[in-house]
């Protein structure tokens, strides 16, 4: 069964895919494949915080109207 993805656990993994270039961990072979799956976090990422700027704006905008 997959379990969805968190903006916390794309992080957590980012953050981990970037200590493993850094501390140079990562082959030449898995360097690619890293890259590529952290664009993708980083696009969650940036999606899953426009939608919650847009649901804060949202509750925001009827509570001037109440």
């Amino acid at each position: 069964m997959s379990k969805k993805l968190t903006y916390s656990a794309a992080l957590a993994e980012l953050e981990n895919i970037i200590q493993e270039i850094e501390n140079e961990e990562i082959s030449i072979d898995d360097l690619s494949l890293k890259v590529k799956r952290a664009a993708t976090l980083l696009k969650f990422s940036k999606e899953k915080l426009r939608e919650t700027e847009g649901d804060i704006q949202a509750i925001l905008g009827e509570m001037e109207t109440e």
